[in-house]
């Protein structure tokens, strides 16, 4: 098999000096044009492939920025992904994608692989209330960014939601088209997310007079967990089932339409269903979906553009400015939620349960 060809090989067909070639791959602004045309065309004849892996041992970092999710099955976290690469292309950079699966362990050992490969920042939706180990980045100089969560702390830069406001925009929407009890399904309880929304349902409905909130908690946000959940609000009886469902995720709201119709509850005449998120699905499920939207690719986005904005202040040794952004979310109410006959507006008491 042939051997790739050196950068002293392409440095000699074109006539230039090995620093030459150097800057028309890491630096081309500095080259002049006539130059640096001829420099690439020899590259693409000769078939250069550059050394990365060298490259990066020897400039201490890389053009890579980490990111890591709790699910790169979400659809909600493909469109966080798609907001960050776009970002990060614009500069010339890729994306490293990590899994941590809400496995704090597997959140560990990214945070490490990481660190191993000198990213040039780090973007992380944590799996739990608890920062993950960060201190061996930050002595390394490698900044980190929170993607949909707020650091308690405030030590680290942030990108999220206003979860609690999203909670009441779902409440207040199934309180208002006639719904007093209303469950909120979804869970770990140790996601910071999770326990927003739910706190802000139970604002809503705790400050109603007959108002009642049944809580269901998932093990995961997730279609399968969504079905199970389906499954305990089925077997509850005509009293005590209720008659509307905030689910933490679209995911788990997916899973709830698809669990209710299999035990014959129809969708939203026997139970109406809001989501969270507003996934791409939500709209093409089997009856539209109901969802607070979160701005998804725009979360991405801006996270990376504030890790940039800490790369271009560390690298010019200037003082790091931490940010925390907030977004609104706003709600996109479908079919599942719509009113039905016999209950629209305000509850009397003959719809009460």
């Amino acid at each position: 098999m042939r051997s790739s060809p050196s950068i002293k090989q392409v440095a000699a067909a074109a006539g230039v000096s090995v620093g030459t070639v150097s800057n028309v791959l890491n630096k081309p602004d500095v080259v002049a044009e006539a130059t640096r045309l001829r420099v690439n065309a020899v590259i693409a004849q000769l078939g250069f492939v550059r050394n990365e892996s060298a490259r990066q041992l020897r400039a201490g970092s890389s053009r890579a920025v980490g990111l890591l999710v709790i699910d790169a099955a979400n659809p909600f976290f493909a469109d966080v992904a798609r907001g960050v690469e776009d970002a990060v292309q614009q500069v010339g950079g890729v994306v490293l994608l990590g899994n941590s699966a809400g496995d704090g362990e597997r959140e560990r050992r990214y945070l490490e692989l990481f660190e191993q490969q000198r990213v040039r920042g780090v973007l992380i939706a944590p799996t739990g209330d608890q920062n993950p180990p960060l201190e061996s980045l930050t002595r390394l100089g490698i900044p980190v960014v929170f993607v949909d969560r707020y650091p308690e702390d405030l030590a680290y830069s942030s990108v999220s939601v206003d979860d609690v406001a999203g909670g009441r925009l779902a409440a207040s929407h199934l309180v208002e088209t006639g719904h007093r009890r209303i469950a909120f399904v979804g869970g770990p309880s140790s996601l910071r997310q999770v326990r927003d929304r739910k706190q802000g349902a139970e604002e809503v409905v705790g400050a109603t007079q007959d108002g009642i909130l049944l809580v269901i908690s998932t093990p995961a946000l997730t279609t399968a967990a969504g079905r199970m959940a389906a499954d305990e609000i089925a077997t509850l009886d005509d009293r005590q089932r209720p008659t509307a469902v905030f689910a933490a995720n679209d995911l788990i709201a997916i899973g709830l339409l698809s669990g209710l119709a299999a035990h014959g509850l129809r969708v939203p005449e026997d139970v109406a269903i809001v989501g969270y998120d507003d996934i791409e699905f939500a709209e093409a499920a089997a009856v539209p979906l109901s969802s607070v939207r979160q701005p998804r690719i725009e979360l991405g986005r801006c996270a990376a553009e504030l890790l940039f904005t800490q790369i271009r202040a560390l690298e010019a040794h200037r003082p790091v400015q931490l940010e925390q952004v907030r977004f609104d979310c706003n709600l996109v109410v479908r079919r599942s939620s719509a009113p039905t006959a016999g209950r629209a507006g305000a509850a009397s008491p003959a719809t009460r349960l």
